[in-house]
C-alpha cells in the first residue's frame, strides 16, 4: 500500500513539474519553481526504491545501487519518452507509462546517465512544442548527457536502411547507441533487425 502511494506521488510530481516548467514564460519563475520540484521529485525517487528500509540498511542499498549501475548510459527512443509523458497503455492494456517511469526512476536513483540526441529531440518536436520537451527533460537534467549526430553516422544509417528496408531513423538510433556505448531502450520491432549494430531492450526487461 505504501509503495502504491509513493509510486502515484512520484508520477504525479513528474507530471506537475514537467507541466509547470513547460508553461512558465517568466525567467525568474523558471529559475525558482523547477528547483523546488526537482528536490521533491528526487526525494520521491529515492523513497520508492527504499520503501520499508531505514538507517544503515537504506544507506547500504543506496551504495549497492550505485555500484551495480555505475556509469551506465541509457538511450531511450522517443516512444519511451512519450509513454512516460502521456502515461500510455499498450494495445493489450499493458501499463507502458508505468514501465517507462519506473525505468526513468531507476536510472535517476542509480545516478546513471540519461542520454538524449539532437535527432531524438527533433522526433519529439513532431508531437510537442519545445517548451513541452524542456518540461519532459527538466526533472532529469542532473543526469542528462547530450550527443550529436555526425554526417558519417547519417550516411551509414541511410545505406543500412536501404539495404534492410528499415526506417533510417531507427537505424540512426542504433548507430548512436553503438558509437556512444549506450544501452538502447525501445519497443520498436524494427530494432530486432539491428542487433548486430546495437542490442535493444524494453523498459520492463531492465526494471
Amino acid at each position: 500500500m505504501h509503495q502504491d502511494i509513493t509510486e502515484n506521488a512520484l508520477y504525479m510530481s513528474y507530471r506537475e513539474f514537467s507541466g509547470r516548467f513547460s508553461s512558465i514564460n517568466n525567467k525568474q519563475k523558471a529559475l525558482k519553481i523547477p528547483c523546488q520540484f526537482c528536490r521533491v521529485w528526487h526525494i520521491l525517487v529515492f523513497e520508492l526504491f527504499t520503501v520499508g528500509v531505514k538507517g544503515d540498511k537504506q544507506k547500504d542499498i543506496k551504495e549497492a545501487s550505485f555500484l551495480r549501475y555505475q556509469m551506465k548510459k541509457y538511450y531511450l527512443d522517443a516512444s519511451i519518452w512519450i509513454d512516460l509523458y502521456e502515461n500510455r497503455k499498450g494495445f493489450n492494456n499493458e501499463p507502458l507509462g508505468d514501465f517507462a517511469w519506473k525505468l526513468f526512476g531507476l536510472i535517476k536513483a542509480s545516478k546513471n546517465k540519461l542520454v538524449i540526441s539532437d535527432f531524438l529531440v527533433r522526433e519529439l518536436e513532431s508531437n510537442y512544442s519545445i517548451e513541452e520537451i524542456n518540461g519532459m527533460i527538466k526533472p532529469f537534467e542532473d543526469i542528462i548527457e547530450r550527443v550529436f549526430v555526425t554526417k558519417k553516422q547519417k550516411d551509414e544509417a541511410k545505406i543500412l536502411a536501404q539495404e534492410r528496408s528499415l526506417p533510417p531513423g531507427d537505424v540512426l538510433h542504433s548507430i548512436l547507441a553503438r558509437d556512444n556505448n549506450l544501452i538502447l531502450i525501445t519497443r520498436d520491432k524494427h530494432f530486432v533487425q539491428l542487433t548486430d549494430i546495437s542490442r535493444s531492450y524494453k523498459p520492463e526487461e531492465i526494471i
